[in-house]
């Protein structure tokens, strides 16, 4: 099924693949369970997340779905000096999607878009194609492009 996300990447002639997955609707939700049932590694499924800066401006930050956002990277990528995630029960009424099917292609609004640095160090990528169950996947530097984005470091340092 074409998604909104889906048409926008059609209208910038930029190729993608949609990939469904199932859900059991008990299985514990998170983009490491979309990477196994998609079959990629955790570091190629990208989450995105809806947060708000001190500026009050809202920004999506897209992260790796094995890695934590670093809110403070996020608030210097942004200008702003500090950032956070919005309540859940903003997201859909801001983007027009819900927790887990959120996506920068064709939300209600154009908010700054910032995704983290290790994006470039792949020939693909996975994010969400705007509802729980599809996925999009394409290069990163398509994604770039179609979300306008600023390519930052935007996660937490892992711990040994």
């Amino acid at each position: 099924m074409k998604t909104n996300a889906a048409r926008y990447l059609d209208s910038l002639n930029i190729a993608y693949e949609l990939r469904d997955y199932a859900l059991d609707s008990d299985e514990e939700f998170s983009a490491i369970i979309v990477a196994e049932k998609i079959g990629l590694p955790p570091e190629q499924v990208y989450k995105t997340l809806l947060c708000v800066t001190s500026d009050k401006e809202h920004v999506f930050a897209v992260v790796p779905g094995n890695a934590e956002l670093d809110f403070k990277k996020l608030a210097l990528a942004a200008g702003a000096r500090k950032a956070e995630m919005v309540s859940l029960k903003d997201i859909q009424p801001l983007t027009g999607y819900v927790r887990g099917g959120v996506t920068v292609f064709g939300a209600k609004k154009d908010f700054p878009v910032y995704v983290d640095e290790i994006v470039e160090l792949f020939d693909i990528v996975s994010v969400s194609a705007g509802i729980k169950g599809t996925q999009i996947v394409l290069s990163p530097a398509d994604y770039i492009r179609a979300a306008n984005a600023t390519v930052a470091p935007l996660t937490k340092e892992s711990q040994p």
